[in-house]
């Protein structure tokens, strides 16, 4: 909402200077965004007029005149084509300070200069001028320019919350004003015109739920073509309206003024009466931007007798609209529920004041006032006689009292205030209301929508008595050590352990193209967003590999030949129930497996070194079982398990995908459920030994379909306590092994915490061993 300060302190002036005006505005919760001057800083600029323009003698567009600046004619050269005899327009005096440049005395191709004429761009009141200012005849030659154009007036510009629509006018500012200072109100004196006319128009609302007040009027033999006035143009121009002609623009001016959208339409073009309807599917309309839309059931219109004329409360229709030929007009005002307005505009990609307003909502209280504001002025500038107002009103919205709570308020605001100081705060804002025992039962006015519930006159008892007043006091609470349970690991550590081996951290949208989950999960019914950002960011991922790979695309696109990428965030997938959210830790590793360097030589990372990687985050035992999944190479991919419980994946980009994102090496990547990462075990204390460990090397011969995990995992159910450590440490196949078969090699290690172990014990650990993978394995010692 932007408007004018002389505008506003025409209602109401209290004793603020502008900036503390801007401040107290602020304060109150409608929130200055900006506070502008309508001119620059400038002085001895003054109203003149030209008495005589003759041909600059050695120039020939320039001419050299003389000036009328108030008691004293001054010679001064000017190059404006408009410079005329009779003309009046600003004349700046020597020593006069533009922005930018000063006035001083000058020759002029040899001719003496003793000012310059001034048009509004040198004045700084309008970017682009043809010419000097043309002022009107009756404009007082030597007067001040500042104060004939009153522009020692700002504009100030108020970003409003949705809930304040009453502030979109300059009576419900002044309202506020008044409310917050107590300066007294002066409100244009409106008053019913006196109805001289026989014309008027029969209305019939069929859609009265949409349109609960109707008020319309003919006015007669109007002179469409009548100069606005210069105060009035001056407001609209500095509230961010251009002139079009009076009537459009006494129109607007009320709209800025009461808040009341009003139209105009030019009589004669009117056929039939006035209906106000929802369209018929299919219907068209010409609109004044000279679009033409498909109207919906659910638009609602004004129509006469050939169909729509107007798009009710966002715009009127082309065919009907005002021109300089108009001869009488009908004037409507009306209510439109915002319900019923909300989304229309938009969906039409339309935006206007109109539909601006009333999808917040306007004073219902107000339309038959300012259609009389209306008519006074329409008559005052463009003449005509009024004809009676035709009115159709139905069920307005009614005004439910909200009741407020004393001891309730107190709790919310933290501050002490008494029940007299509400009473007095509800009273200022224009509230009636009953009070018993600290319970006030308000009846808010009709221009204020937004107060239907305890917090909002909570709200507005707190704005008026000024959040500046609320004192910001630090809270008062027993504080205490956070439990940090040694065996949980957190967010960070896991980052730390990723970027101690040589990973980076990204991150990526939640939302992702369906076409990853379709293609790297298999995920053909990913969580679809109602309203996305994009169409490429329309799900919600179940995994977090395609922002790693899209990552990827994006550094290799920039000559980037390595990368070791990771990211903890959330995937979200569907349950019985509704929808599950899971902390993931995800990994991508691509390239070689150092930096380019002398010291080693090149090679690309494989599935071993990954699997490595996720090694070090887990603190307990993890399996890695071969099975498939949609985006990772059947022959290089494994589920990872702890204990019996699968928490994450691990293996090789499936060539597919791999060509797909053009990726010239194998890429590798895992992914982990963090909370199986954060859940560690505490270390507990085991006796070291002091005697020596006996180790023993068993190379066992198995079928190649044979994995050496399970091979592991069988002996350690044995539980054989002189058993410390069995791990594979060599793979052979080849010369002395038979095709289909593989050579495993183990490392045994035993050891005894009370004893050194002798050969026999030895012996029998081993034996125990053999015999397990004989039976359950068919493995037999190479």
């Amino acid at each position: 909402m932007q408007f004018s300060e002389q505008w506003l302190r025409s209602m109401v002036n209290p004793a603020l200077d502008t900036a503390q005006l801007g401040h107290a505005l602020t304060m109150a919760g409608l929130e200055v965004e900006e506070l502008t001057p309508v001119a620059p800083a400038f002085q001895r600029i003054v109203v003149a007029e030209i008495l005589e323009a003759a041909k600059h003698p050695d120039a020939d567009r320039l001419q050299v005149c003389k000036v009328n600046v108030g008691g004293e004619v001054l010679q001064i050269v000017c190059g404006a084509p408009n410079a005329r005899a009779g003309l009046k327009a600003p004349c700046a005096l020597v020593g006069a300070e533009l922005p930018g440049f000063s006035i001083k005395q000058a020759k002029v191709r040899g001719v003496e200069s003793f000012g310059m004429m001034c048009s509004a761009k040198e004045l700084g009141i309008a970017a682009e001028a043809n010419g000097i200012l043309e002022l009107p005849a009756d404009a007082p030659v030597g007067q001040d320019i500042r104060e004939y154009l009153d522009l020692n007036d700002h504009t100030y510009t108020l970003k409003l919350t949705p809930n304040r629509a009453d502030c979109l006018s300059i009576l419900g500012i002044a309202r506020d004003v008044v409310a917050m200072t107590g300066a007294p109100i002066q409100l244009p004196a409106i008053h019913p015109v006196h109805v001289t006319g026989k014309q008027s128009k029969a209305v019939t609302v069929t859609a009265s739920d949409a349109c609960p007040a109707y008020y319309g009027r003919v006015i007669d033999g109007v002179n469409a073509k009548a100069a606005t006035p210069d105060w009035m143009i001056r407001r609209l121009e500095r509230s961010g309206i251009r002139s079009i002609s009076a009537l459009v623009d006494i129109t607007n001016y009320v709209l800025l003024e009461q808040g009341q959208p009003l139209h105009a339409f030019d009589l004669n073009l009117l056929q039939g009466d006035i209906q106000v309807r929802f369209a018929q599917a299919g219907e068209r309309l010409a609109l004044l931007n000279d679009t033409e839309v498909t109207l919906k059931p659910d638009d609602l219109v004004i129509a006469d007798n050939s169909g729509p004329v107007a798009l009710a409360g966002i715009m009127g229709g082309k065919p009907t609209s005002v021109t300089e030929a108009t001869q009488a007009i009908f004037l409507e005002s009306a209510f439109f529920t915002p319900d019923v307005m909300a989304g229309k505009a938009r969906r039409l990609a339309l935006s206007t004041d109109s539909s601006y307003r009333f999808e917040r909502g306007v004073d219902f209280g107000n339309t038959q006032q300012a259609i009389e504001r209306a008519t006074a002025l329409i008559q005052e500038i463009c003449g005509g006689t009024a004809g009676a107002i035709t009115a159709v009103t139905g069920q307005l919205p009614a005004r439910q009292q909200v009741t407020l709570r004393h001891d309730r308020l107190v709790s919310v605001l933290g501050i002490e205030i008494s029940v007299a100081q509400v009473g007095q705060l509800l009273t200022q804002l224009g509230f009636v209301f009953n009070e018993t025992a600290g319970v006030f039962s308000v009846s808010a006015p009709s221009f204020r929508f937004d107060i239907a519930r305890e917090e909002d006159l909570i709200e507005e008892v707190a704005r008026l008595h000024g959040y500046e007043h609320i004192p910001a006091l630090t809270p008062i609470a027993l504080q205490g050590m956070l439990a940090a349970p040694e065996a949980q690991r957190s967010n960070a550590w896991m980052s730390d352990v990723m970027v101690q081996q040589g990973y980076q951290e990204v991150v990526t949208y939640s939302f992702v193209d369906a076409a990853w989950e379709r293609d790297l999960y298999g995920n053909q019914q990913p969580i679809a967003l109602k309203n996305p950002i994009a169409s490429n960011l329309s799900v919600m991922r179940s995994g977090l590999w395609g922002g790693l790979l899209d990552t990827l695309s994006y550094n290799l696109n920039r000559q980037q030949s390595r990368a070791m990428l990771f990211e903890v965030g959330s995937r979200y997938l569907r349950e019985a129930q509704g929808y599950a959210e899971t902390l993931t830790l995800s990994g991508l590793c691509y390239g070689s497996i150092l930096p380019e360097q002398w010291s080693s030589t090149a090679r690309a990372f494989d599935f071993y070194d990954v699997k490595a990687h996720v090694e070090a985050l887990f603190a307990q035992p993890v399996r890695f079982v071969a099975e498939t999944h949609p985006a990772l190479h059947p022959g290089q991919s494994a589920r990872i398990y702890v204990a019996d419980q699968a928490v994450g994946w691990l293996g090789k980009l499936h060539p597919q995908w791999q060509q797909q994102y053009q990726l010239n090496q194998a890429c590798f990547l895992f992914e982990i459920d963090a909370a199986a990462i954060q859940n560690s075990r505490v270390p507990a204390y085991e006796e070291v030994s002091k005697f020596l460990p006996v180790r023993r090397d068993l190379a066992m011969v198995v079928d190649q379909s044979v994995s050496a995990q399970a091979m592991i995992d069988a002996v350690i159910n044995e539980n054989i306590s002189q058993l410390k450590q069995l791990k594979l440490f060599d793979v052979y196949q080849g010369k002395g092994v038979p095709e289909g078969k593989k050579s495993l090699a183990f490392l045994v290690l035993m050891q005894d915490t009370c004893k050194t172990m002798v050969d026999g014990e030895v012996d029998n650990v081993v034996a125990k061993i053999l015999r397990n993978w004989s039976s359950n394995f068919a493995a037999t010692l190479r």
